[in-house]
């Protein structure tokens, strides 16, 4: 890489910052997004120059999903802001994601901006960059899936970026050479605006349909990306981006459904830890329990010694004995007692709940989390048949779900009461997963839905949100070192 010399500076200086603090930015900035892949350039510029490198390169990318956001924060954001969870521990910027009060130097905010957007810097290299590897044993086909992994991994990012924050900016490339002539080119990519949503959705769809044509079609691998994995983020995708495409929806489930997969006999399988990677897993991530591959977000959930985050609500206990559902209430939640160990308002000391999905909670722990299953896709097609107007149809697939936890055949015999139908099989079913607030976003019923969540006494719980609440506030820090970056309405 060539170096950056005195000349260069004053010449960024001159033409492009206008300040000594914009000086320090722009050469303190650690881009989200490095190296910028650059056509005929000679030997020495290529990224990757062995099989064993960039194979080496994609597996930090998949190494991103044991990191904070995915070991902690993805279920913070899609449980404890909806009403399956309280925020519990004592963590103030938990506390404001809770209760609809976060502003834009909120720490989780920051730092998860950072997070998926650091994961997307290291996918993009590899992206941009494995065709140009000349090593023999690195084949067409390994490159194509390799590539294809990637942008399945960038894709699944920027769904969660652009559901948490509407409108972001698209990185595509990376920066790796900086020099007077490249900076105007240059400039952009380190200080991007943010792109519509429309737009971010189609690279995402992009970025899929892409993959889709060369990753491996085994179902049997869960932790790496498959097929499946690809059909099920698709039909997400498009069940979520305004209109929803439920045509788009019921066809990528239907690929999903006749991937090989099937439902596990009973329900607590999924969560015993003696049936990982089982055939009702899609993707999963899979840890060792060692201090490089040591899943220290599980012991965030459950365990005496301290007071605990994502803490089940009242209103989720509420729904399960609705429900008369002791399968899956059990099997999600455990009451112990915690008795002179700390207070909660919301719960009494002798008859606390904790999450029971991720029961091995020692650290490093070797608990596997799995973010697609099946279930979720047989809900989603639910859904997207009842939307076409297949009532029937719909409810063959929730009694599927249903029957396997000893319940009765759904009631609902119209659309309007199918969708609420389905709304609660999804949130029994999928409970503390990190679906529910994304879940009630994309449908239109978080404001309705949070209004009148009950607290302990059964009462309105009293959550306060509008519309502007629906999206995070852009991170503060992100907006002093980009100028062309806005903030979202309301912050």
């Amino acid at each position: 890489m060539k170096k950056i010399s005195y000349y260069f500076i004053a010449s960024i200086v001159l033409i492009s910052i206008q300040s000594c603090n914009k000086l320090n930015d722009f050469l303190d900035l650690k881009p989200v997004s490095q190296g910028i892949a650059i056509e005929g350039t000679d030997a020495d510029s290529i990224l990757y120059k062995s099989a064993s490198e960039v194979e080496s390169a994609l597996a930090g990318v998949y190494g991103e999903f044991r990191n904070e956001y995915f070991e902690l924060d993805y279920f913070v954001n899609g449980d404890a802001q909806s009403d399956d969870t309280y925020a519990g521990a004592d963590n103030p910027a938990n506390f404001q994601i809770d209760d609809y009060n976060i502003d834009a130097i909120n720490a989780n905010v920051n730092r998860d901006w950072a997070y998926l957007y650091s994961t997307i810097g290291k996918a993009n290299p590899v992206i941009n960059n494995v065709d140009q590897v000349t090593d023999p044993e690195l084949t067409s086909a390994r490159k194509a899936e390799i590539k294809g992994e990637a942008k399945f991994i960038r894709a699944y990012v920027y769904f969660y970026l652009v559901q948490l924050w509407g409108d972001v900016p698209l990185q595509l490339v990376e920066v790796a050479t900086i020099s007077a002539e490249t900076l105007p080119a240059i400039y952009p990519l380190l200080y991007p605006a943010r792109s519509p949503m429309v737009n971010v959705y189609e690279q995402i769809i992009k970025d899929l349909e892409e993959a889709l044509l060369s990753v491996p079609v085994s179902s049997f691998n869960k932790n790496m990306v498959t097929k499946g994995a690809v059909n099920a983020l698709l039909a997400k995708v498009y069940a979520t981006q305004e209109p929803h495409d439920w045509t788009k929806v019921q066809q990528y489930c239907d690929a999903v459904i006749s991937g090989g997969y099937s439902l596990l006999p009973e329900y607590d399988q999924l969560w015993n830890n003696e049936h990982e990677n089982s055939s009702e897993a899609i993707f999963e991530i899979n840890y060792e329990g060692t201090s490089s591959s040591g899943n220290w977000g599980a012991s965030m959930f459950a365990g005496l010694d301290w007071k605990k985050f994502n803490i089940p609500s009242n209103d989720l206990v509420a729904a399960f004995d609705r429900e008369n559902d002791l399968i899956r209430k059990n099997s999600s939640i455990v009451f112990s007692d915690v008795s002179g160990s700390w207070s909660d308002n919301n719960w009494p000391q002798e008859e606390y709940p904790f999450l029971n999905k991720y029961r091995n909670y020692t650290s490093p722990s070797p608990q596997n989390y799995i973010f697609i299953r099946l279930a979720d896709i047989l809900l989603l097609k639910a859904e997207a048949l009842n939307e076409l107007g297949d009532v029937t149809g719909a409810a063959e697939l929730v009694n599927q779900i249903r029957t396997r936890v000893q319940l009765a055949n759904t009631t609902a015999a119209n659309q309007a009461d199918m969708r609420l139908a389905i709304e609660k099989e999804r949130r029994l079913e999928l409970a503390f997963e990190g679906h529910r607030w994304f879940d009630l976003k994309r449908t239109g019923r978080a404001i309705a839905v949070m209004t009148n969540a009950i607290g302990s006494d059964g009462s309105p719980f009293g959550y306060v949100l509008d519309d502007n609440k629906l999206l995070w506030p852009i991170p503060q820090a992100e907006l002093d070192k980009n100028t062309k970056l806005t903030q979202n309405p309301g912050y």
